[in-house]
């Protein structure tokens, strides 16, 4: 499934000095053969484990150097566009949701078309985010990067259009299950298991 069409598509009509949270798709690697995930800033990270199911990629590893996340572990799940993924906080640091989603394009032949030796999963951050505090209240962030992103020409109408109708249908089925993120995948045969085998 190819992401090429969320990359820019022409010059900014906007400066970036003016508008300084106007920022190009964040683009991510997730190289299954090396274990590795590159980060939007081309850090190599180890990742501690990657887990191939037919609805997506799961990916866990340490978080280095970040003053409130020690560690993340993400599912993948290119068919519904999202990144769904769950933090574990340092002792201390402030309460934050269970779940934390990406809208997301993924494309899972990148290593096919780049030579890569294995598997290598590419992903573009498409702005929007959904913050779930399971069985309580949900929130979507970010409307304002996305808008100001499809202003300055940095994605297309039809990727803000594709973002908001999977935001739309994420938070339609999340808020029918109770704020449950994994009961609603769950009606759509998708299990997601993290490392320590609960369900946030």
């Amino acid at each position: 499934m190819s992401s090429d069409y969320a990359l820019p598509v022409a010059r900014p009509r906007v400066s970036l000095d003016v508008a300084p949270h106007v920022h190009p798709p964040k683009v991510e690697l997730f190289d299954v053969k090396a274990m590795e995930n590159i980060d939007p800033k081309g850090f190599r990270r180890t990742v501690d484990e990657y887990r191939m199911e037919k609805f997506g990629l799961f990916m866990a590893r340490k978080m280095d150097s970040h003053p409130e996340l020690a560690y993340i572990e993400s599912w993948l799940l290119p068919e519904l566009g999202l990144r769904v993924s769950h933090w574990h906080t340092h002792p201390g640091a402030r309460q934050r949701e269970d779940i934390y989603i990406d809208l997301v394009e993924v494309d899972t032949d990148f290593a096919a078309r780049d030579a890569a030796p294995g598997p290598v999963w590419r992903m573009v951050d498409i702005y929007l985010d959904i913050h779930v505090y399971t069985g309580e209240r949900l929130e979507v962030v970010d409307t304002d990067e996305l808008l100001a992103a499809l202003d300055a020409r940095l994605i297309d109408a039809g990727t803000a259009q594709r973002t908001l109708e999977r935001t739309y249908r994420t938070v339609e089925g999340i808020t029918r299950h109770g704020y449950d993120t994994c009961a609603w995948l769950e009606s759509l045969g998708i299990d997601l298991t993290w490392r320590d085998q609960r369900k946030p």
